[in-house]
């Protein structure tokens, strides 16, 4: 039996039941919409990714924060207090402060808990990119892996998560100074559609242009087909900003051609959402090099 909990925050965007199976412990992030508050539970009870893009699209605003050190204090508490031991997988901290903040409640409960570790690993991963080095590490621990094990698999694993994605709106990636203003206005007069990765340090980067929606689809599969690293033996994950069917049409595209183990399609949640918006598609995997 472990004897230490494996952590994540809400930007890994797993499905709710996948984290419970595997005894994953979520922090739920948070969002600001239309003026509220709401936290990111993975199981949508506070506000459904629906929900969410359907202001997005009415023109609603949306902003996130990070969690803050006393958040994770109360957060993590308790499992130290129950003699367990804490392995936090948490959001880059190229997009977000939530994992420093981990790692400042992490050295404040060390000198509380002598006695127990307390390991925090940047994923340098975003939404289900994230997911997946979570849900991999989290089969790691049903194995029977030592937490320093896992803290070891986790950041050795994390350079090879792969992320590619395309987004609708580049309003949402102006916003959030990814694009120009002139970009953004060029780009949607003429049906162009980024394709973006995240880098070695988890930074988003404008990678190339696609024309039209589903030249972008079929370049992050195309991605896909020359990167991955034996898909044939691997699981795939896919998140989608409130495009089901774009989502299922990749998968399918995965599917026929790659033949994974499995895929897995996941909304894409709000703190992601908020910064990406509605139509976003995103496809990770494992590769020898991001």
């Amino acid at each position: 039996m472990n004897d230490y909990i494996l952590l994540t925050d809400s930007s890994c965007d797993l499905p709710p039941q996948l984290a419970e199976e595997l005894d994953i412990q979520v922090l739920p992030l948070k969002v600001n919409l239309n003026g509220r508050e709401f936290r990111n539970y993975l199981d949508e009870r506070e506000i459904s990714s629906g929900e969410f893009y359907a202001a997005l699209r009415a023109g609603g605003a949306a902003s996130t924060s990070a969690v803050n050190p006393s958040e994770f204090v109360e957060l993590m508490t308790p499992y130290l207090e129950r003699g367990l031991d804490i392995l936090y997988v948490g959001f880059a901290t190229a997009l977000s402060s939530t994992c420093q903040n981990g790692a400042i409640a992490a050295q404040e409960l060390k000198e509380k808990y002598p006695e127990r570790k307390i390991y925090v690993v940047d994923s340098k991963c975003a939404s289900m990119g994230q997911g997946l080095l979570v849900y991999l590490t989290a089969l790691k621990k049903r194995e029977g892996a030592d937490i320093e094990a896992l803290r070891d698999f986790a950041a050795a694993t994390a350079p090879r998560v792969v992320h590619w994605f395309t987004v609708d709106d580049l309003y949402f990636l102006k916003r959030g100074g990814r694009v120009s203003a002139a970009t953004a206005a060029v780009g949607t007069l003429l049906n162009i559609k980024p394709v973006l990765h995240v880098d070695d340090e988890g930074r988003l980067i404008n990678m190339a242009k696609a024309k039209g929606r589903k030249a972008s689809i079929k370049a992050i599969y195309d991605k896909c087909a020359k990167t991955g690293d034996d898909i044939a033996h691997q699981h795939v994950f896919i998140s989608h900003g409130d495009c089901l069917e774009d989502a299922r049409l990749l998968a399918s595209m995965v599917e026929e051609n790659l033949h994974p183990l499995d895929v897995t399609i996941s909304p894409v949640g709000p703190v992601i959402g908020a910064h990406s918006g509605p139509g976003t598609l995103a496809l990770f995997f494992l590769g020898d090099v991001r």
